[in-house]
């Protein structure tokens, strides 16, 4: 079992977020021993974002707004998907609530969690459909 940052590499879905926690400076934060709960979002998830959004986020000087993007799909502990459908909300480490909605599956801001509890020695990752943005 390897950690949330090589699970995501080895996946290769991920090559887009994994280029932005790069980008972001945010490798050794999700290298770390957590857990962390991460809501990542496939590169088909970015590509449904404008393609300069998204080169535009991965500039240097954007860095502080990349993080703040990339922080707000991570949320402290290890959140089992049979624990995240008992949540209405759940506080992201960006610092805003990320709201939970299981009237039709399982949406976390609106992004439908497509696969669920790929389990990483540092946490879980919950794959979705969407990249979600802070308020």
């Amino acid at each position: 079992m390897n950690d949330i940052v090589d699970t995501a590499v080895a996946a290769g879905a991920f090559k887009t977020l994994v280029a932005a926690v790069q980008a972001a400076g945010l490798v050794d934060t999700l290298k770390d021993t957590g857990p962390f709960t991460v809501f990542a979002p496939t590169d088909e998830a970015f590509n449904k974002l404008p393609a300069a959004a998204v080169a535009d986020l991965l500039k240097p000087e954007n860095k502080a707004k990349l993080q703040g993007v990339l922080t707000y799909h991570v949320v402290a502990g290890k959140v089992l998907a049979a624990d995240v459908v008992k949540l209405k909300s759940a506080k992201s480490l960006q610092g805003q609530e990320l709201a939970i909605d299981t009237t039709a599956g399982v949406k976390v801001d609106g992004a439908t969690v497509v696969k669920t509890d790929i389990l990483c020695t540092n946490g879980v990752i919950h794959i979705i459909d969407s990249v979600i943005l802070p308020k």
